[in-house]
């Protein structure tokens, strides 16, 4: 049987009583939403996915020395340092960060997002793992996550056409966004932005390098340079001719809310960061400056929900064979985390902004001839920020080590009796922290973590 039959089968099995008339819609007809309870939260989140499928021994070496025996290659001779911390993080892979935020109560850390599902079927491809996590969906037609996030928003007002970007990507295009058969109003589509805040709302003018001297003295108060945008006479101009040849009412309005949003986005880039002292931001990183624009945006400006951001400016985290640059890459990520935690604090937004951090699966914990890690189950899962609707637990989960007796085939899971759950319980805390009450109606029975 194909995979995706299986799947699409088992989902079938197991939640035919809360979906009875699915095809290849999302059925929002079953959510309940508490307008009280998002008004409490004003929740505001940041999602950050780390392609490629993350190993989880930066936040666990709970189990290292087990698997130092019975691994493949020698982590010992590999790593320069394998040093736990006092709750069994990866020191040298940003360890001492997460000592720090799991100590203030900014983090929790989850060792314990297991696929039975997966497991059960052999799933570990990326392109579908990635597509079912940021859909919180085991049945890849679903729309994603954020998408129906922002339907739910819509269908009981809080977001509407008059919302300024409610919902972000510096990204690009991603499964979180992804739409199925039904229609989805245009302001509900992310807008997508860059660390730069390179402006797509902007009227550019040609550099000034490239005025010819004859044009430079000619006018020289109008041909400043590129950042400046147009004359404003001739931008007023062109605004009255958009007006004036557009018939289509969207199209009007659109060309009418341009200048507003750029001015809006001009804005937000300049807001200066506070001074974060030894937690500032670390330098000539772009992952570091997403981070920093995301918290940017989000406390600018109150109607933007969500921003999804990956790990680009670190690497990916397909680490088959020299996974030695995992632990400078795991460094720079949490050092960066850190500091946004310092960025909220300094804004008074740690309460309302909360961020989110997985993958599509882990890895295994052989360190094959390669001198890397190949496709596991088990991943971390680290939720930071959002203290006034996230409790925050520090390290939740035991992991054991699965020895199959087979080379290469070595991985960490969930101690039985412990606390586990699927990687689309993901999809459901972000929807419980907006205020939907029963998120496992859109997660195939999937609830909440416990945070």
């Amino acid at each position: 049987m194909q995979r995706r039959k299986f799947i699409k089968l088992s989902l079938a099995a197991s939640t035919f009583l809360i979906f009875p008339s699915q095809s290849s819609a999302t059925d929002l007809s079953g959510v309940t939403f508490s307008k009280s309870i998002y008004e409490a939260n004003s929740a505001q989140m940041i999602m950050i996915f780390m392609y490629g499928g993350a190993s989880s021994l930066g936040g666990n070496l709970t189990n290292i020395d087990e698997i130092k025996e019975k691994s493949q290659s020698s982590y010992d001779a590999y790593f320069r340092g394998l040093t736990p911390t006092t709750n069994g993080c990866w020191q040298e892979a940003g360890g001492t960060h997460m000592e720090e935020m799991l100590a203030s109560g900014d983090m929790s850390l989850f060792r314990c997002c297991y696929s039975r599902v997966r497991e059960a079927e052999g799933n570990k491809a990326h392109g579908l793992c990635t597509l079912q996590n940021q859909r919180g969906s085991f049945n890849e037609e679903d729309a994603g996550m954020v998408t129906n996030l922002a339907q739910i928003l819509q269908s009981n007002g809080i977001v509407d056409e008059n919302s300024v970007m409610p919902f972000i990507t510096l990204e690009g295009e991603s499964n979180f966004y992804a739409q199925d058969n039904k229609p989805l109003s245009s302001y509900l589509k992310p807008v997508g932005l860059d660390e730069s805040f390179n402006n797509p709302y902007k009227r550019y003018v040609r550099n000034w390098f490239y005025y010819t001297q004859a044009e430079r003295e000619s006018a020289p108060n109008s041909y400043n340079n590129a950042e400046t945008g147009f004359d404003p006479a001739l931008d007023a101009t062109m605004n009255s001719i958009a007006q004036e040849q557009n018939t289509n009412v969207q199209i009007k309005n659109a060309f009418a809310k341009r200048a507003s949003l750029s001015t809006f986005i001009d804005d937000i880039s300049s807001t200066a960061t506070p001074d974060l002292g030894d937690n500032a931001y670390p330098a000539n990183n772009s992952f570091a400056k997403k981070i920093e624009a995301s918290i940017k945006i989000l406390a600018g400006n109150p109607d933007t929900k969500v921003v999804t951001l990956n790990t680009g400016g670190l690497g990916g985290w397909d680490d088959h064979n020299d996974a030695g640059n995992y632990v400078t890459r795991h460094e720079a990520l949490f050092k960066s985390l850190k500091s946004a935690m310092a960025h909220l604090e300094a804004i008074g937004k740690k309460e309302t902004i909360s961020v989110m951090v997985f993958s599509e699966f882990g890895r295994n914990v052989n360190l094959n001839g390669a001198l890397g890690w190949d496709h596991g189950n088990l991943q971390n899962l680290y939720i930071l920020g959002g203290k006034k609707y996230f409790a925050h637990r520090g390290v939740v989960g035991e992991t054991v080590l699965e020895d199959t007796g087979a080379i290469n085939r070595l991985y960490l899971k969930p101690k039985t009796g412990t606390y586990e759950f699927e990687p689309l319980s993901i999809a459901a805390t972000m929807y419980k922290a907006f205020g939907i009450q029963n998120p496992e109606v859109l997660t195939g029975g999937n609830k909440a973590v416990e945070i």
